[in-house]
């Protein structure tokens, strides 16, 4: 869900001059008193681009964000009941709002967005509520105003006497207000099974969602740690922002 923060890391850190920017740069100045906000209207600039990426700097669409495949224990026990999800597809990456930023290393951005929907395929086994409840199908979850706390470190590089950045450490705080989340069965499977998974998702939306979040950060940072140093070694920070 989070392919875009990559590029609000590049503003935050790697903002500087070029005489002939891309259509998808707003520049600002450093000497700008008003630089932060410059800083939060180019990253805004950048929401139409996002959806259908930038090939010229390699960066694919964050519409939808694709993420591998998540493993969640939701209860314990010999028999727990077991969820995994693969290919997950996360839409709403695009329609964010960044609320704060705070320049340097550590470096520490606040992001909302309206809506995050995520879809995957899940197989489930154990026992939920008394029942046997091995089955598979689709997973869906639609998160509401949903907020991300950004903070990471960065190392720079000289080279051609140009200045690169690269990020060392990145960590994603997330806070959601509500979470609706529902399976759809194989259609091969008991019913009773897919309506027995509904009613616990719908009454433990946020407890599973706490479950879901240290892999989700652990896949998160180590993705985006790698899309957004594909663009720092690409772009040198003498491309962002006029003196």
């Amino acid at each position: 869900m989070f392919l875009f923060l990559g590029l609000i890391i590049t503003y935050l850190v790697a903002l500087s001059v070029s005489q002939t920017p891309p259509e998808y740069v707003k520049q600002c100045s450093r000497s700008d008193p008003q630089l932060q906000s410059c800083l939060i209207g180019a990253l805004h600039h950048l929401r139409p681009y996002l959806k259908d990426g930038i090939p010229e700097i390699e960066l694919p669409s964050v519409e939808p964000f694709k993420m591998d495949e998540l493993t969640l224990s939701l209860t314990g026990g010999t028999n727990g009941y077991r969820v995994q999800l693969r290919e997950l597809f996360v839409k709403g990456a695009s329609n964010f709002t960044v609320k704060d930023i705070k320049l340097g290393s550590p470096f520490e951005a606040t992001v909302t967005m309206p809506v995050l929907a995520l879809n995957a395929n899940y197989q489930s086994s154990g026992v939920l509520i008394i029942l046997p409840a091995s089955s598979n199908g689709t997973f869906h979850a639609r998160f509401d105003h949903v907020e991300a706390l950004v903070r990471g470190t960065l190392s720079t590089s000289i080279k051609d006497e140009k200045t690169y950045l690269h990020v060392e450490e990145l960590d994603v705080q997330l806070r959601v207000k509500d979470v609706f989340m529902r399976v759809r069965k194989d259609s091969t499977r008991n019913r009773i099974i897919s309506e027995a998974t509904n009613l616990f998702l719908r009454e433990n939306g946020q407890e599973v969602l706490k479950i879901m979040e240290p892999q989700l950060k652990k896949k998160l940072s180590v993705l985006f740690s790698a899309i957004v140093n594909q663009l720092l070694r690409n772009v040198p920070v003498e491309t962002f922002l006029l003196p």
